[in-house]
């Protein structure tokens, strides 16, 4: 899977998650919590739903920074 496919699909999940995000500003080097503006909760949500669209599974408490390191751990969890 490519990183680019990856970063489609994570933009599809935060549309659902945060309607009123603005997607084309949504890049790999965007701060989940500054930029994005992800609380907890929604930090939760988008777990859950990457789970379920790219079929991994989180093994214990993982904390991202930006969207490329949610990125590279899909690509590692794929592997």
């Amino acid at each position: 899977m490519e990183r680019q496919e990856i970063l489609v699909g994570l933009k599809e999940i935060l549309q659902l998650i945060k309607p009123s995000l603005d997607l084309s500003a949504v890049n790999e080097n965007s701060q989940l919590i500054s930029d994005i503006g992800l609380d907890s909760l929604t930090i939760l949500l988008l777990s859950l739903a990457i789970e379920n669209k790219f079929n991994i599974k989180f093994e214990g408490a993982v904390k991202f920074n930006t969207v490329g390191e949610v990125i590279d751990y899909i690509i590692k969890a794929k592997a």
